[in-house]
């Protein structure tokens, strides 16, 4: 029976939204998440990358060699040289839904913003943005704000080159605090360049240019040393970069029309299935598919005209042909790979003998794991049809059908209070949790023959799904969440060692975070009067008598609680709410309340640190040092890097 509250559904219920108020409303359907800038995925390296896609298309039409990119305090430039935007259609190419160039694809074969939507989102998150256009001698202004239009100019005669320059800053109501980090700008250029050899990128005066294109991405992004020379294939609509190194796993770049598939799709397993078989044939042996890829470190980038992407943010190729109609990717790249590949082996037989006896030595220790792996994979089937220690969400991110699967997160958590927190309180839809019992094996120095005979990182294997490769993992993002105490830290040491070691394409390809959680909580107690502009969500009681008094009207939301992640914010805090404040100290993550820790790990507030590996990190020689025996250059980094709390 329904109860006799329910709430009345009618016409007046259904509501339809401008365009520019759907993005402000929904922005993760368009960029992803918002952020502030202190991670690569930001929202607002995704406006940025919007607007560079666009001058990228231009480039790849044939159109201006030259990009410049300019970001100073929250406001970004770019300014390409192409062909520019046609005056008369300057308004509903970047405030007009659905409406752009590149949807017929005779004037944009290959590009990557086929739906006319970047732009527009772009305008729609800014306070300001402006888009002035040079072409055939004359130039134009359009100029808004939240994508309102506030001028626009008549056309005017000017000698200036012709090409497109939007000026843009983010809006802070939705991007609270943000800051451009100029690692993730510049990886963000490098990438671009890579792709696009013999096109010119300026960012803040940095030039950066790219001779080899794909093969300078490579050699840039390698943590070991190649077996032999990078093998160089290139054709109009593709470029293939491979070779061998001592690398655990294996690892691989995918580029489609320029975007950076960070998520891979049809086009990365086509290329892994297609270089696994022709290497096979050429030697003419029964070797694993899994045996020719251990160790490969590769690069793919094709043209696809239409792509199709499984999101906005472009993340996933979905696209199963070349064109429409036409052949499909797989066939593409077999026939591409069949005849360039196959006739490098011919000709380089030096190269070829190095990569040979490489799938040999990854064949002899796969054969020598087989029976211990089958082992536990047997236990760990048992074990997931009840594992205490995955509580699993119901989304995934190597599911097609997902929703937002960039969001899937697995916390990795020590002890049951954590765990029991952390599991009470998170998103079941996108957050799963995954139970440590103490602290795990140091695995410094072990083959991988002990990830599956240790219970836990066999388990913790099998939830992520990453045993021959990354194509299934579950999990976005992989957190680790431990105490910020001694014993904390030690354990968050050991379970980057385990990635590092076995699995150390997670950490390449960005996968793996840790969770910062506060030191302190400086709050106002409940009973506390009204004082220094806060106020208690207990009101001191009305004395009679008085003649009361107009209250001033509240200008901000007062605030009672503060989080602190240091000593400085929580002097800040101190200073911010008064004397009457107090402080918390977090000792553990088993002492925090499932409703802080609801707060914490929502999606809006949550603060990840990147594990990053850089190019001058080289895996054996990071590993020796951190993990090896104690030696005296690490009692020395220690000493010089220790800090005092005072």
């Amino acid at each position: 029976m329904l109860d006799e509250q329910t709430v009345n559904y009618s016409d007046s219920d259904i509501k339809t939204l401008e365009w520019d108020e759907h993005i402000r409303r929904r922005p993760g359907m368009y960029i992803g998440k918002l952020g502030d800038g202190t991670h690569a995925d930001d929202g607002i390296y995704v406006l940025l990358k919007e607007v560079l896609d666009n001058s990228i298309d231009e480039y790849v039409m044939g159109a201006g060699k030259k990009i410049e990119v300019t970001i100073a305090d929250g406001l970004v430039t770019v300014r390409d040289y192409g062909r520019g935007i046609p005056l008369g259609k300057l308004i509903d190419a970047t405030s007009k839904m659905n409406t752009g160039g590149k949807i017929d694809s005779k004037a944009f074969k290959k590009s990557v913003g086929l739906n006319g939507v970047g732009i527009k989102a772009v305008n729609a998150l800014s306070i300001h943005c402006e888009i002035t256009v040079w072409r055939e001698g004359l130039t134009k202004t359009v100029r808004y704000s939240h994508a309102h239009l506030l001028e626009e100019t008549d056309p005017t005669p000017s000698d200036e080159p012709t090409g497109t320059r939007v000026v843009f800053r983010p809006d802070e109501e939705l991007f609270k605090g943000y800051a451009y980090n100029d690692e993730f700008v510049v990886a963000m250029i490098k990438n671009y360049s890579y792709l696009n050899a013999g096109l010119t990128l300026i960012y803040n005066g940095e030039r950066y240019l790219s001779k080899q294109g794909l093969a300078d991405l490579l050699a840039e992004n390698m943590t070991d040393e190649a077996l032999y020379p990078i093998i160089h294939l290139k054709d109009e609509d593709v470029e293939i970069v491979l070779t061998h190194t001592n690398q655990v796993g294996e690892d691989f770049y995918s580029f489609v029309n320029g975007q950076n598939t960070t998520q891979g799709g049809t086009h990365l397993s086509a290329f892994r299935e297609a270089v696994a078989r022709v290497i096979k044939d050429f030697f003419g042996k029964n070797f694993d598919y899994r045996d020719i890829r251990y160790g490969m470190a590769a690069a793919i980038s094709i043209k696809v005209e239409e792509p199709v992407f499984e999101s906005q943010t472009k993340t996933k190729l979905g696209s199963k042909d070349m064109e429409p109609g036409g052949r499909s990717i797989q066939k593409f790249l077999n026939d591409f790979l069949g005849k360039e590949l196959d006739n490098y082996l011919h000709i380089h037989a030096e190269d070829t003998a190095i990569m040979l006896q490489k799938i040999q030595e990854s064949e002899r220790e796969r054969k020598a794991l087989s029976g211990v792996a089958k082992l536990a994979r047997e236990r760990a089937k048992k074990a997931s049809l009840h594992n205490k220690k995955l509580r699993d969400c119901t989304i995934h991110l190597n599911d097609p059908k997902a929703k937002e699967p960039e969001r899937t997160s697995l916390f990795i958590t020590e002890g049951n209070s954590a765990s029991g927190s952390i599991t009470t309180c998170r998103d079941p839809h996108y957050q799963a949790v995954f139970s440590l019992r103490g602290k795990p094996l140091n695995c410094y120095g072990q083959t991988k023959k002990v990830v599956y005979e240790n219970e836990e990182f066999n388990l913790l294997q099998a939830a992520l799904n990453i045993e021959d490769g990354l194509e299934g993992l579950r999990y976005n993002r992989i957190i680790i969440a431990t105490d910020a105490d001694d014993d904390g830290m030690h354990i968050r040491l050991l379970l980057i060692t385990f990635f590092l070691q076995f699995f150390p394409e997670l950490v390449r390809r960005g996968h793996v975070f840790i969770l910062e959680t506060p030191l302190f909580r400086v709050f106002l107690p409940k009973e506390h009067k009204k004082t220094d502009n806060f106020m208690s969500s207990t009101p001191a009681p009305k004395k009679r008598g008085r003649k009361k008094k107009e209250e001033a009207p509240q200008t901000e939301e007062l605030v009672t609680n503060i989080y602190c992640y240091n000593e400085a914010q929580k002097q800040a805090a101190l200073k911010k709410l008064g004397k009457r404040a107090l402080v918390t100290r977090f000792k553990g993550l088993g002492e925090i309340s499932p409703e802080q820790f609801k707060d914490w790990i929502s999606e809006e507030n949550i603060k990840l640190d990147p594990v990053r590996l850089r190019k001058e990190d080289n895996l054996a020689n990071l590993l020796l040092f951190y993990m090896g025996k104690n030696t005296p250059e690490r009692q020395s980094f220690i000493i010089d890097n220790l800090i005092v709390d005072e």
